[in-house]
Formats: C-alpha cells, sequence, structure tokens
C-alpha cells in the first residue's frame, strides 16, 4: 500500500509523461475552486501587464528560435 508523499511521488514520476500529466491535470482541478480562481486571477493580472510592459516598449522582446538556440548551447 502506498501511504507517504515519497512513496505516492515517487510512484508517480515512474508513469509514462503522459500519465504524468494527466494525473497533474486531475491533481489541479481537484485543488480548491476558490484557491483556484484566485491564482488564475493573480495570472491574469500578470499576462495583462507584461502585454502592456511590450505595447508600450518597456521591454526587450527575443525572438522564440534564439532563446532555443541560446538554451541549446549551453549544453
Amino acid at each position: 500500500m502506498i501511504n507517504t508523499y515519497d512513496q505516492v511521488f515517487n510512484t508517480a514520476l515512474s508513469l509514462p509523461p503522459g500519465l504524468r500529466a494527466m494525473l497533474a491535470e486531475h491533481l489541479f482541478k481537484s485543488l480548491d475552486p476558490q484557491n483556484k480562481m484566485e491564482m488564475d486571477a493573480v495570472w491574469g493580472e500578470l499576462a495583462e501587464q507584461r502585454l502592456a510592459d511590450i505595447e508600450q516598449g518597456e521591454v526587450n522582446l527575443i525572438p522564440g528560435e534564439q532563446v532555443l538556440r541560446d538554451l541549446r548551447n549551453r549544453g
């Protein structure tokens, strides 16, 4: 029987990626709806602020291809 956090976590990590993603989604959906609404609101505000920063030219945008190339070269 699985009865500790570490056992549950290790068992979940042994699942194939697709099943881990499904499990993560189900766990996230099981969180307190009020808490989820608050988290969604915070993320929404952050996204709106970042969009405003972009539209006002306050940030330097980096093309996705360059970001991926830089990440690959970190290796």
